[in-house]
């Protein structure tokens, strides 16, 4: 279990309170699929990803961006047990969908760009920090099965 301090979770739950889940979730995972093409490879049924613009205009994409943030919401709301709280997610990336574990670092560096984009100065050091290590707690909990 990972030990969070009054602010982190404050601050964790300020980020999460000033979110726009279909903006930032989209954006998010628009931006892994440009900057990592590879990552496109889990997306095939959802149609024309050749560009740039055909990620940022694709309906599922964005609808799929919505739904990550929704789940990290989830770990947000069981921030004492987000590896149980993850343990189906992460049998179902690893054992259905085979998602090469990697990628969930990826798309969480692309989520903090965009929150930090959004956020601008109020996007602390103090509160990029609690973000990262809640981020990093998230990732090894999807990452779980494949060890």
């Amino acid at each position: 279990m990972v030990a969070w301090t009054a602010e982190e979770r404050a601050f964790i739950q300020d980020i999460f309170s000033k979110l726009n889940y279909e903006e930032a979730g989209p954006k998010a995972l628009q931006r892994a699929l440009i900057v990592y093409p590879w990552t496109q490879r889990y997306f095939g049924s959802f149609g024309n990803l050749y560009n740039a613009d055909a990620i940022i205009n694709n309906p599922k994409v964005a609808a799929h961006g919505t739904v990550v943030l929704h789940g990290l919401d989830r770990a947000m709301k069981n921030m004492d047990d987000i590896k149980n709280t993850y343990a189906e997610l992460s049998v179902l990336h690893s054992e259905k969908l085979h998602v090469d574990p990697d990628n969930f670092r990826l798309l969480a560096d692309c989520l903090t760009i965009v929150i930090a984009s959004t956020m601008g100065a109020a996007f602390t050091a103090d509160m990029q920090a609690a973000w990262q290590k809640f981020l990093a707690v998230v990732v090894s909990a999807l990452q779980r099965q494949y060890h």
